[in-house]
């Protein structure tokens, strides 16, 4: 924690704190001018670390084993999409039904493929049922190229001295790279304060980025984009509020959406910009024209989207691990296969030709 990289780390940190108060002082004029105005990164620090950062969700072969040769195609995907960024493991089922074993190679699979893309940054995710769980995938991220961390709490957390001392742990093995807190825990844990997250913020040099998804959403973004010591705040929910809570002050998006990372890439180069306003609702409004077939179709949020990634050409089956009653991780993978009726898969496609001239032309290949 004392070395010369956290020592270089934490001056430049320090600059952009003072830079992140004055900016402050005129966050509300920019805001009041509305989207139109191209607004500054609150932090100049580790700036690949903004915009859409998709869940990459987890291919399954027919069996139920984990193709990671698709792992590495939807990676590719990504990187095809232009995505700024893309994050595995993450979703709760790649994180609670994936064997320790599966995780690892998973992030080596990612990892490796990532060094020969040429826009889309890697985040690996690193969380464990408690500190001793989580600091095995921690200490292999470190060998691991990628852009950023990602840590949701433990499962086993009860109190915030709990996640103090977990994410206190994390800070001792990753100080090279920029660590986003996940403010939602399985059900059964505890997140965390905005307080808490502060704290870390200006302990750690590389803290401070925060995936906020915790109700009360908007009272909590407001809360923490008023604290100088955090770098930056990624909307998620399935970017539900995205458009809201980017002209609030979030500089991102953290969701499962991977099959529409092409237009969550455009939709992002247009709250920075500035340049289209009206083109910017109206693909936020086809996008959540898409995200409505969670509440219709089966499968929750990865059902419908498992049929969009085959249908670009990323996936190769419907199949999935579920949980088991009660939520609970079943000690033998449980494994399921998507059917969907003819009107469900009709309703997708009628829905997904209104995106369909704003996503990336061609069809990708692999």
């Amino acid at each position: 924690m004392k070395d010369r990289t956290m020592k270089t780390h934490r001056r430049h940190f320090l600059r952009s704190a003072a830079g992140s108060l004055a900016f402050s002082g005129i966050v509300s004029e920019l805001h009041a001018q509305g989207p139109e105005t191209a607004k500054p990164f609150r932090s100049p620090d580790f700036p690949r670390f903004r915009g859409p950062f998709p869940i990459l969700s987890t291919p399954f072969k027919t069996d139920g084993a984990v193709d990671f040769e698709v792992l590495a195609r939807s990676a590719r995907f990504m990187d095809w999409c232009e995505s700024p960024g893309m994050i595995w493991p993450q979703s709760n089922d790649s994180v609670d039904l994936l064997t320790q074993d599966e995780k690892l190679e998973g992030m080596e699979v990612v990892a490796r493929t990532s060094i020969n893309l040429k826009t889309t940054a890697l985040c690996l995710g690193v969380q464990g049922k408690d500190t001793d769980d989580m600091l095995v995938y921690a200490k292999h991220a470190k060998t691991l190229k990628s852009v950023a961390i990602i840590s949701r709490p433990p499962d086993t957390g009860k109190t915030q001295e709990d996640l103090r001392q977990y994410w206190r742990a994390l800070a001792k093995i990753i100080t090279d790279r920029p660590v986003m807190i996940q403010t939602t825990a399985r059900t059964g844990g505890v997140g965390p304060s905005t307080a808490l997250l502060i704290e870390l913020a200006r302990e750690f040099p590389n803290f401070g980025f925060v995936k906020e998804e915790a109700n009360p959403v908007i009272p909590r973004t407001r809360e923490l984009l008023a604290s100088p010591a955090i770098r930056t705040v990624f909307s998620a929910r399935g970017g539900y509020g995205w458009l809201y809570e980017s002209r609030l002050g979030t500089e991102g998006l953290v969701t499962e959406r991977s099959a529409y990372a092409d237009l969550l890439a455009k939709i992002w180069r247009l709250m920075r910009s500035g340049s289209d306003p009206a083109l910017l609702k109206d693909l936020y409004a086809k996008l959540l024209l898409m995200l409505g077939l969670e509440h219709t179709h089966p499968g929750n949020l990865r059902g419908y989207s498992l049929y969009l990634l085959k249908l670009r050409g990323v996936f190769d089956t419907l199949t999935s691990r579920e949980y088991g009653p009660g939520g609970a991780t079943p000690a033998k993978p449980i494994i399921s296969h998507l059917k969907l009726s003819q009107d469900e898969i009709a309703e997708i496609e009628w829905r997904f030709e209104e995106l369909k001239p704003h996503l990336k032309p061609g069809r990708f290949e692999g």
